[in-house]
């Protein structure tokens, strides 16, 4: 198991869950992805595409200008 980021910072959501869509595919089962983005969309995008696709978040963290899921 590896963890692997992504970073979306100052894209906007639907790109920054179509760009963690693809690097997905090229994870093997039980990876971790942490996904740093900056648009606060992602917040309500991510998560419901993570439950239509099965996948899990494991955590979130907020700061002044970045949000960092995995």
């Amino acid at each position: 198991m590896s963890e692997s980021r992504l970073d979306v910072r100052r894209m906007l959501c639907s790109i920054s869950v179509i760009k963690t869509q693809n690097k997905l595919k090229q994870l093997a089962v039980g990876d971790i992805l942490a996904v740093v983005c900056t648009d606060l969309g992602v917040l309500i995008d991510l998560p419901a595409w993570v439950t239509i696709n099965s996948y899990s978040i494991l955590d979130h963290q907020q700061n002044d200008n970045e949000i960092t899921i995995k």
